[in-house]
């Protein structure tokens, strides 16, 4: 069994090599995921059977890991985000890590999870009702895990989303 890490540097050591096509194929399904094949294969200078054979490609490689549509969380209901920084206890670290995110990332408040270095051992980004159900999903969920020593929320007051991040040049 790999570690989540060692999940990481192996799908690292198998990453595609991307060239000018496959890179404009990326550009143009990153400004709009709703492009049709037709649409891809005309920005990006190909025949449709090129441009969709390599979209499936790219797909099956992993380089195109989804399709999302953005929903505005406070038509859900959702009128509160918050950032958590949650901080796990030392010891048996990498088992308290793979449980930590595989716990929390099915959770339905959770819009994404970030395993990241620095004061913080995750940042968890969740869209809730309001303050108390805030407290519950923060007390039940995270604080009260085992493995959790701390954690740090900060409300998000709005969210803008440039792009995704990427160099096409």
């Amino acid at each position: 069994m790999t570690t989540e890490g060692e999940g990481a540097a192996a799908q690292n050591a198998r990453r595609p090599t991307l060239d000018d096509i496959d890179r404009s194929i990326l550009e143009v399904v990153a400004n709009d995921g709703r492009a049709t094949v037709a649409d891809i294969a005309s920005r990006a200078g190909i025949a449709a059977s090129t441009a969709h054979a390599r979209l499936r490609r790219l797909i099956s490689e992993g380089t195109i890991t989804g399709f999302h549509a953005a929903i505005d969380q406070r038509d859900l209901g959702l009128q509160l985000q918050a950032l958590v920084g949650v901080t796990l206890r030392p010891g048996a670290r990498q088992e308290n890590i793979v449980a930590f995110a595989n716990a929390i990332r099915g959770l339905p408040d959770v819009i994404q999870i970030f395993f990241v270095g620095g004061a913080d051992d995750f940042i968890v980004h969740v869209a809730v009702p309001d303050s108390s159900a805030l407290r519950t999903f923060v007390v039940q969920h995270l604080s009260g895990q085992p493995s959790v020593a701390s954690t740090r929320t900060s409300i998000v007051f709005d969210y803008h989303r440039n792009r995704v991040a990427s160099s096409f040049q």
